[in-house]
């Protein structure tokens, strides 16, 4: 079938989807104006039937005045009239309280798609009800994200860059440098440097980690981590700078709940500075006693006390506005409210649970194999001796 041909059975299609929504809605509106018409004749019914009762009561309540015909005729009229109105009010609010018919829904988010997305009439025309709903949805779940937003930017800053450091040969990152291939620490009079070196020979030189992460893009940061992870696999590190290094990347890539370095957050500890490094997908929480160098995308064993800290009494630095430091804020936020060792926790449990199943079921199937090739019998205790071993 041609494309020609697919655009005109689709348009055919969306003719005939739009007449039965039309009959539908056709016979929808007759019907309710038959139960309207029904009811006002009930109304009028039922306030004649209330207004009599009201006459007769209040003529006897006045037996011992003389009215005339005619304004025991001008009392009945008044008394209708007032309840009319009654009845008639209850029908307006019962009418604004009834739930839009589908038509009536398709033309109010037709109209704010076309008002607020920029959809033109004749590329709404063609598309069913369920189709026009979809794209209602995507639109007020963007509102309600916009929204977010906007409410998130209180917690953070642009700042701008203060050149608290200087690294020396340093290529942009607008240029993407060849791979990492090797470091050193360079030590020049009383500074000392982290040496970065790359594939193709050049290097460059970074006074503090922070700068050096601004530097980078998160493909260095992995590959680094690699180098120092193989570095100090069977050693450990002797000079300080290594030392720093190896501790802030193992705690970024690889950290345990148990590190030591948690452990600093104990007491009222306070939190000084909260900074974003949007190039490699890092932020740095700076604190009295400690610097924290973590992952934007993931979950770490930070007490609700440092959270509270960073989402209200400090404001996460950046160079722009950027989804990276939203998203970042919404983990935050997520887990402030529902803690580490909920979200964490569970995951981990649930991991050492299938581990025990199965290395439980790598047991059975071993005693299963010695049964079979043995050609013994085992007794229910020994098996059971077996499976605690």
């Amino acid at each position: 079938m041609s494309k020609k041909e697919l655009v005109k059975l689709d348009k055919e299609l969306a003719f005939k989807l739009q007449a039965e929504e039309d009959e539908e809605e056709r016979l929808a509106r007759e019907k309710a104006q038959k139960v309207e018409e029904a009811n006002i004749a009930w109304d009028d019914i039922q306030a004649k039937v209330e207004a009599d009762y009201q006459l007769a009561q209040r003529l006897q309540a006045q037996e011992q005045e003389e009215l005339s015909d005619a304004e025991k005729a001008t009392l009945f009229v008044q008394l209708l009239e007032k309840r009319r109105n009654h009845f008639a009010v209850k029908r307006a609010g019962e009418k604004r309280n009834r739930p839009p018919t589908k038509s009536q829904q398709r033309s109010f988010m037709c109209t704010y798609l076309k008002n607020m997305e920029g959809w033109k009439p004749k590329d709404l025309k063609n598309k069913s009800i369920a189709n026009i709903h979809k794209l209602f949805d995507k639109a007020m779940k963007r509102v309600d994200n916009d929204k977010e937003t906007e409410e998130l930017k209180q917690f953070m800053e642009i700042i701008t860059d203060d050149g608290e450091d200087v690294s020396i040969e340093a290529i942009p990152l607008s240029t993407k440098s060849p791979t990492i291939v090797d470091y050193k620490i360079y030590k020049e009079g009383k500074k000392s440097y982290f040496q970065i070196i790359r594939a193709d020979g050049n290097s460059q030189m970074y006074l503090t980690f922070g700068k050096m992460l601004k530097n980078f893009d998160r493909e260095d940061l992995e590959v680094l981590w690699s180098i120092v992870k193989a570095r100090f696999k069977k050693t450990k590190p002797v000079n300080y700078m290594d030392t720093f290094l190896h501790l802030n990347l193992k705690t970024m890539f690889e950290h345990h709940l148990k590190d030591n370095v948690w452990k600093n957050q104990q007491g009222l500890v306070k939190v000084l500075n909260w900074k974003l490094y949007d190039s490699c997908g890092v932020h740095c929480v700076t604190m009295q006693n400690i610097l924290y160098y973590l992952l934007v995308e993931k979950m770490y064993p930070l007490t609700k006390h440092t959270l509270h800290q960073m989402f209200n009494d400090v404001k996460l630095q950046v160079d722009y506005e950027c989804e990276m430091a939203f998203e970042l804020l919404r983990l935050v936020k997520k887990q402030l409210k529902e803690g580490y060792g909920r979200i964490v926790g569970i995951k981990s449990l649930l991991e050492v649970t299938a581990a025990k199943l199965v290395l439980l079921v790598q047991k059975l199937l071993l005693l299963v194999l010695k049964v079979n090739v043995a050609g013994i019998k085992v007794t229910t205790a020994e098996r059971l001796q077996l499976l605690k071993g």
